[in-house]
């Protein structure tokens, strides 16, 4: 802890959150109980900004547009309506104004749950089982936002408040565009540092990929069944157009092509089909098909340019079909257009600052040092580290099966990063009396 700050100061909050931790997991569990998949964030976002406002924080809520963000870098772009995507910022402003400043930031946003007969229990009624949380979202990250909220509660129970500014970013879209973050930098929120709480088991990411989400879009010559030798199966010729992505994804993984954050992984960068449709009816060869693409990119990695090598890719393995030669597919951008980001890279002495003050809070809450490990997925992190000039610290709970059937997180894992993230708020912001 910075030396002005009370040498008991450690011991209190942790103290602190035991204190509520009760409250916490029933936070956590509401908030969890909330289905906020794409386009339905809205009641989990009325729940957290009525918390927000019931601690006095000063609420913003609005609805992303378009128009402010689109020319802004890190913009991913979007197919359906945004009527219903919206942010909720809870914002505190320090009376004394010594400290840092600091986004709290985590995402509301949680992937669609899957055939529900495959879950052990309904994932939109979490339970808690066994030092366990299970529900979809618990992890990934509804438990981030309660250890930040939790943390500032802490503080709160003591008399203390930061010493600086801090904005509690309840934030949309992260699992599929980012653009939610965006439009909180787009809004004027900046700081001196940012905390994201995402599910990496207490580790702080160095570094993360970037994403690219595509479609492919393909036609056929429809048929009857019976004649299908005259026709042009839109669907199988899927396959081969596949096979040539998954080539491709070979060639990025190679050993030349690796940064040092992921020159010990031989598979860093996965590419997912994660969609296909296609086709009217099943006696008659399809004449559409519709395959959805997840590829990742590594930090550095232009993805102009790997967009220009996915069209390659595709476009040259049409024209070894005789039909697709003479129709050839059309590549569609939705969703990610996201860099990689690497704070390992970030040199600046704010951001040694930042990541020595989580190294600190980190060893009083669990008297453990901070392992550091980088991750293949992306997160919001990457707004801040590459288009705000903003240390970006990823660094949450212990979770499994994120984006799977039983989700769960760990609830000691929990209380660790909750303590945690209040002694780094204390270290980083000063404190003040409220």
């Amino acid at each position: 802890m910075t030396q002005d700050l009370p040498h008991d100061l450690p011991a209190r909050l942790c103290d602190a959150v035991d204190a509520a931790f009760d409250r916490q997991i029933a936070f956590l569990a509401e908030l969890t109980s909330h289905p906020s998949t794409r386009g339905h964030e809205q009641s989990a976002q009325n729940f957290m900004a009525a918390e927000l406002e019931a601690r006095g924080y000063e609420i913003d809520r609005w609805q992303i547009d378009l128009a402010e963000i689109r020319h802004l870098p890190g913009f991913s772009p979007v197919l359906g309506p945004y009527e219903d995507a919206v942010n909720v910022v809870g914002q505190h402003r320090a009376r004394t104004q010594k400290g840092r400043s600091l986004i709290l930031n985590g995402h509301i946003d949680v992937v669609p749950a899957g055939p529900l007969d495959m879950w052990d229990s309904p994932p939109f009624a979490p339970e808690v089982k066994d030092g366990w949380l299970y529900g979809r979202g618990g992890g990934d990250m509804k438990a981030g936002l309660s250890s930040n909220l939790f943390a500032l509660d802490a503080l709160t129970s003591l008399g203390l408040a930061p010493a600086a500014d801090v904005f509690f970013q309840s934030v949309v879209e992260e699992e599929c565009t980012g653009n939610g973050a965006l439009a909180c930098l787009a809004r004027g929120y900046t700081a001196d540092a940012a905390l994201i709480p995402e599910p990496f088991s207490e580790h702080l990411v160095t570094a993360q990929l970037g994403v690219i989400w595509f479609q492919v879009h393909l036609k056929g010559l429809p048929t009857h069944v019976a004649y299908a030798g005259s026709g042009a199966n839109a669907i199988e010729a899927a396959f081969p157009l596949i096979h040539a992505l998954h080539e491709m994804e070979h060639r990025w993984n190679a050993a030349e092509n690796r940064p040092d954050d992921f020159a010990h992984m031989d598979h860093a960068l996965n590419l997912n089909i994660g969609k296909i449709e296609g086709g009217d009816w099943t006696s008659s060869v399809p004449a559409w098909s519709v395959f959805h693409v997840r590829m990742a990119i590594f930090p550095g990695q232009s993805i102009e340019a790997a967009k220009a090598e996915i069209e390659q890719v595709i476009l040259d393995a049409a024209r070894e079909n005789a039909f697709l030669r003479n129709s050839l597919p059309e590549i569609v951008y939705h969703g990610f257009h996201a860099e990689g980001y690497a704070l390992s890279q970030d040199s600046s002495a704010k951001a040694a600052s930042a990541i020595s003050a989580l190294d600190r809070a980190h060893l009083s809450a669990t008297g453990e040092t901070l392992d550091r490990a980088a991750i293949t997925a992306t997160t919001d992190a990457r707004f801040f580290g590459l288009y705000a000039d903003t240390p970006a610290l990823v660094y949450g709970p212990h979770a499994e099966a994120i984006h799977g059937f039983n989700e769960r997180v760990d609830l000691e894992s929990l209380r660790r990063v909750t303590k945690a993230t209040a002694l780094f708020i204390a270290d980083w912001c000063g404190v003040e009396t409220i």
